[in-house]
């Protein structure tokens, strides 16, 4: 039997959802986001009640600083997300979304539901609780924690 490669089929799980939205009934709509601006948008709706510094999406999505400045300001000029300065410390610009980027949210929440509940169709909750522990624990491992 052939030993089985986790990393590599976790990489094809990953091309494969990315093919999914390429393919989603919302794509025209949603045509300028990129997968990765489709996460942080999501990122940044489900914490709207926060504030979110670059910072937060570094740790959130394990990306280093400059990938982060990159991709943020990409995002600025596409019109997703302001910068907006902090009351208490002048240095810090708090990331929020746009109205574009709200409309954008909405269109792909129904996406991302149905890529959730293809993925963990046949599975029982012990097993998805359990599949979420195993990933957690194999980013835990890559993060050296």
């Amino acid at each position: 039997m052939e030993e089985v490669q986790i990393g590599f089929e976790l990489r094809s799980l990953s091309n494969m959802i990315k093919r999914y939205f390429e393919f989603s009934s919302h794509k025209k709509e949603i045509e300028t986001i990129t997968g990765n601006n489709s996460w942080i948008i999501g990122y940044l709706s489900r914490n709207a009640d926060k504030d979110i510094f670059q910072r937060d999406i570094e740790d959130h999505f394990k990306i280093a600083r400059s990938t982060a400045s990159r991709v943020l300001s990409l995002m600025e000029q596409k019109e997703l997300i302001l910068r907006q300065a902090v009351t208490h410390d002048a240095r810090l610009k708090k990331i929020v979304l746009t109205e574009k980027a709200s409309k954008i949210q909405e269109l792909m929440k129904a996406d991302i539901m149905q890529l959730e509940q293809t993925l963990i169709k046949g599975f029982t909750r012990d097993e998805v609780e359990n599949l979420y522990t195993f990933i957690q624990r194999m980013k835990d491992n890559i993060a050296g924690d």
